[in-house]
Formats: C-alpha cells, structure tokens, sequence
C-alpha cells in the first residue's frame, strides 16, 4: 500500500472533523509495517480512530479511497534505494542467515533515529523530527525526583513495620495459625514540578520543543504547574493539559499575549512568588527554561530568585547558550541568578532533557 495513501485517508478524515493527528499518521505507518496486506484495513482503524465518532469518518474516507493511487515508480525507485544505502541494523534477513559466517557477531548500523535527535540542537530540528520526538519527550517527562511518602507499601523483606492486619488475613489459610508475617516498606511519590518556559523572541527557536516538553510533562504526571515567560508570567497548566501535543500548544498559543516580545525576568518572578507561591510548596523542583537575556532589573531578578530558591527544594535552569563549551555568562541577568542556581545545564537537545531527567531522580 502506497505510503500516500495513509495521508489522502487522514485528510478525508480530517475534513470529516475527525482527531487525526501526526502520532496517529506516524502510528499508521508503523502498524502497516507490522501486519500483512490482508489486515492493512484493520490496522489503519486501529491507529486512526480514536472514538466511535472517527470510525464513521474512516469507513467513509475508506470507501472514497478503496481503489489507492497508483504508486510513483520514481518515488518507489528512489525509496527502495534509499534503504539499501541506508540499513538501520546490520543484520542480516532471515532468508540470507545461512549465508552468514559462523561466528560472526551482528554489527550495528552506524546511525539510529534516537542517536540522531538526542544530540541534535532544537534549532535545527524540522516538522518531522519535532513529531519524532514526541515519544521521546513522553518518555523522558515521566521521569523525575521522588520523596518519601507517609504511605507504605507492601512489601517481602523483612521490614520494622509489621503490617499486623496482612498477617492476620494471611493466617486464615493456617487455621488462624501467624505462620506467615507480612511487612510494609516506605513508599515514594514525585515531588511537585515547576516548569517555567521563556516564550521571548530570543528564545523562538527552542521555545516549541521546549513546550512540547513541558505538555508531555503535564500530560504524563500529576501536580506539573507551567508557566510562560515573557514580559509577564502567564499560567498555562490548563491549555496544556490533554493528549493532543498540537491542540494544547495552540491554546497555550493563544492564551500567552507576549510570545516573541522582550523579557522581564524579574517582574515575572515576582508573581511567581506572590500570585502562586502556595502551587510550589517546599517539596517542589522548579524549572526555569530561559536563556537569561532580560531587560528587566537585574536586582528585583538576584532578589525574586532568592525568594523562589527559598521556597522550592531546587532550583535548576536550563539555559540553551550553555550547550557552547565556551560559554560565560555575561549577561546582568544571569549573572543575578546564578547565585540562586542550584545547577545550570543546557536545554538545547534530548540529551540536555535526559542530562534534567538523570539529575532530577538522583535528587533526595
């Protein structure tokens, strides 16, 4: 099956005010290379509709499209030689193992797609990449630092708590006999996640991964707070929250005024601290995503960052200028806050993410 036609069924379905996004098409394409010719029909279903409302689009669309476009044999010709230039593994088929030296060890490919993003910057990403990574930044959102719970959790080892009631049920199997003892461990949850995002113009060619980050985060865990810099601090948790990548950036979209404007670090900080400073709570981490360029005053920022420094467990900032071996930071602005800076690192690729993720779940 050609791969225009999985595009022609998404538009249909599209115009038939059906979700249809970029993770479903990508997920098609996926579930066609999965299943034989005779279940590509059910496939596509599965990867497309999301609801019983998309069903009724896909027969639709189905039914227009049940005779798929000739293919281009220029553009097959030129595929097919692009994966023969190109194997992403260096192993061989099924039907050449014979024909493979005993004893020779598989040797990978010299490149992958997951290599390729991690180190890559976001400036230089295109459309396709950003939607590649999307799986990548659900997974790396997932993550963070965790801190003991009031809460237990059952446990096999021998503990100092005795879960006294779990014993009792248990010995019911014995007659009442307490031959069996239970044990409960201390459990851990995630530490509340402060996530602020500088949306001004000097940050345009980050800012979109960066949310997209952020949205995974909201979506993916509980007690994620967002927000937008810029000359003001807009609380975006909201607009962002839901499964659509694309529906909750355009509403986040709309809901910051000052996208691509000047920044005010300081000022939005301010009410930070003062507007939402019960959503941090001591336990929190807090995230600032920001190159550090403000034209604000640099003493109401030294001050604000002290203040949020107080209040959070830690403070980290992910400046994308950092990811320069020779970067100094020279700017009034960061040279006010890092002082208040728990750690700097770069937030400039996946790598700089996992670098966060690692460093988060390594903190107690």
């Amino acid at each position: 099956m050609p791969e225009r036609f999985v595009s022609l069924l998404a538009e249909r379905m599209r115009a038939a005010q059906a979700t249809v996004g970029v993770g479903e098409v990508l997920a098609a394409h996926r579930a066609l290379g999965a299943v034989p010719p005779s279940a590509a029909r059910d496939a596509l279903r599965a990867a497309l509709c999301s609801s019983r409302r998309d069903v009724g689009a896909f027969e639709a669309a189905w039914a227009a499209l049940a005779a798929p476009p000739k293919p281009d044999p220029v553009l097959d010709e030129l595929m097919q030689a692009a994966r023969a230039a190109l194997p992403r593994v260096g192993i061989p088929s099924a039907e050449r193992l014979e024909a493979v030296v005993v004893g020779a060890e598989p040797v990978p490919a010299a490149w992958s797609d997951e290599e390729l993003l991690a180190h890559k910057d976001f400036a230089a990403y295109t459309d396709a990449e950003r939607a590649a990574a999307r799986a990548l930044l659900e997974r790396l959102a997932r993550r963070g630092a965790r801190r003991l719970s009031r809460r237990t959790k059952a446990s096999r080892r021998r503990r100092d708590v005795h879960d006294l009631r779990a014993t009792i049920r248990v010995s019911l199997r014995h007659g009442g006999e307490l031959i069996e003892r239970r044990w409960r461990a201390p459990a851990s949850r995630l530490r509340p996640l402060v996530l602020v995002v500088d949306v001004s113009g000097s940050m345009a060619p980050y800012a979109r991964m960066l949310l997209q980050y952020v949205h995974a985060a909201v979506a993916a865990r509980r007690r994620v707070d967002a927000y937008a810099l810029g000359t003001r601090l807009t609380r975006i948790t909201r607009e962002l929250q839901g499964r659509d990548p694309d529906r909750a950036l355009a509403r986040a979209a709309g809901a910051v005024v000052d996208i691509g404007g000047g920044t005010r670090i300081g000022d939005a900080l301010a009410v930070l601290n003062r507007v939402h400073g019960r959503r941090l709570g001591r336990g929190a981490m807090a995230v600032i995503l920001s190159d550090g360029w403000d034209r604000g005053d640099p003493g109401l920022l030294g001050a604000e960052m002290a203040r949020l420094r107080r209040s959070v467990h830690r403070l980290i900032w992910l400046n994308p200028l950092a990811a320069d071996p020779a970067y100094a930071p020279l700017t009034r602005g960061m040279q006010a806050a890092l002082p208040h800076t728990d750690h700097l690192l770069s937030g400039n690729s996946l790598a700089s993410l996992q670098a966060l993720a690692d460093l988060m779940e390594g903190i107690e």
